[in-house]
Order: C-alpha cells, then structure tokens, then sequence
C-alpha cells in the first residue's frame, strides 16, 4: 500500500473518483457516486476499490447530514425502503464471492436506462405528473439499492427509480437521500470488516483522501440549495442517463 499511497497514477484515479462522489453525496442522490469504483479500479482492484471507498462515504455522509442539518426528512421514504435496503444489503454480503461487478453493473444500467426511457415517455406524453407512496415498490427498490451498493456503491440508480417519480422539492428530496444512504453505508462497514477489507492499507489510502471528500459534498450541497425543481429533476435525469450507458458498457465488457 506505500507503493500505492507514492503512485501518482492512484491520485490521478482517486481525486476524480472521490471529488465526483462527493459532489453527489452534496445534493445529486448518488448519481455519479457509481463513477467511483470504475475510476478507482483503474488503478487497483475493484473489491479494494470498494473497501478504500467506504470509509470516506461514511465521512461524505456525515458532512452531507452536517451540511443538510435542519431539513425536513420524508420519513415515509425512509419507512418504505430502508428495511429492504438492510435485507439488500445482507444478500449482498452472503453472494459476495458469487455475483460478479460486472454483472451487478450490467443490471443496475439496464434498470435506470428503462427507467430515464420511461420518464422520457410520459414527458412526451404529457403524463409527467408526481407518483404516491408504494410500500411494495418501496421495499423492492430499497433491496435493489442495498445489494448493488453493497456490491458496488451503486446503489444511487435504484433509489432515484422509486424517489425521483415522487416530485418531491429538491431539498426535501435530497435530505431524505442523504439520511437513506448514510444509515446504508453505517450498516456496511460490519460486512466490509468482516471480509477483512478494511485492513490499515485501505485505511491509510482512504485517509489520504478525507479532504478532497469533505470540500466535494460541501460543493454539492452549496449548489442543490440555489436549485428550482424545473433544473434540478432534468439534470438528475440526465445523470442518471449518461451513467446507466456507462454501467451497461462496463457490465457487458467485464462479462464478454
């Protein structure tokens, strides 16, 4: 790992990947937090990628709660979805050594680019109109969450699946995310240890990195609260979008 922490090719990986998560951990519901295992592990294996990560997430998710302190939750969301995220999350755990990344990726690109699809649909079609609460839905989308996070950070595309046809105001919206996927993260620290990946090595290299993540999420944050619903919602879209082809793409080129 000294060899790691002296590489410049480990900054030049880690910097963006870290600076991206953050600047979605701030406001954009994990959107491009997906980028950051794919960037990391050009550099060093995926599941250490992983492991490196998960330390500065939990980091990112307290200055996020900091920096989102005061706003309202909506608990509704948080009721609907986190019990299946912790079952997500235990799947993930328990098929560790049998679902590869690339897989998960291919999926979890697959579900969000029908899913930017079908709200393209009901834009064209005039049907564009806020969703209700489902507890079923709800359930389902936080298991998806749960295990593709586990598995690759990436749990961000599933959880916007059932929140973004919400509507919900922009800050409503984002606090609730952040709340969600810090109580995730909390939870997979215990399996990520029990794997033996959160070894002093990860740890060190993760360290290195705390202040890139603590002024990314800052960023974020500062940005989300100047935006009106009609940009924000297009623009969490359109990430989305771009990153589900991105998934696809590294999902069907790590299986071929």
């Amino acid at each position: 790992m000294t060899g790691l922490l002296s590489d410049p090719w480990f900054y030049a990986a880690a910097i963006p990947a870290v600076a991206l998560i953050g600047f979605s951990k701030g406001g954009f519901g994990g959107a491009m937090a997906v980028m950051g295992v794919p960037l990391m592990a050009l550099v060093m294996p995926p599941v250490q990628a992983a492991a490196v990560l998960l330390p500065i997430l939990v980091l990112m998710d307290l200055a996020a709660l900091w920096a989102w302190r005061g706003n309202r939750r909506d608990w509704i969301t948080l009721r609907n979805m986190l019990p299946g995220a912790f079952a997500g999350i235990g799947i993930g755990w328990l098929t560790a050594l049998v679902v590869t990344e690339a897989a998960v990726k291919l999926i979890v690109g697959v579900v969000a680019l029908g899913f930017v699809l079908r709200w393209l649909w009901q834009k064209v079609a005039g049907q564009d109109t806020p969703h209700p609460h489902n507890v079923a839905a709800g359930a389902f989308w936080g298991t998806v969450s749960g295990f593709t996070s586990f598995v690759a950070h990436s749990g961000g595309p599933p959880y916007q699946v059932y929140t973004l046809p919400l509507r919900q105001d922009p800050k409503l919206y984002t606090a609730t995310s952040v709340l969600f996927f810090a109580i995730m993260n909390a939870v997979k620290l215990i399996p990520y240890f029990a794997l033996g990946e959160l070894d002093t090595g990860n740890l060190t290299a993760a360290a290195s990195l705390m202040p890139v993540a603590i002024a990314a999420t800052f960023a974020g944050a500062a940005i989300v609260k100047r935006m009106r619903a009609e940009i924000f919602y297009p623009v969490t879209y359109t990430l989305v979008f771009v990153l589900s082809l991105k998934l696809i793409w590294d999902g069907a080129v790590g299986i071929l």
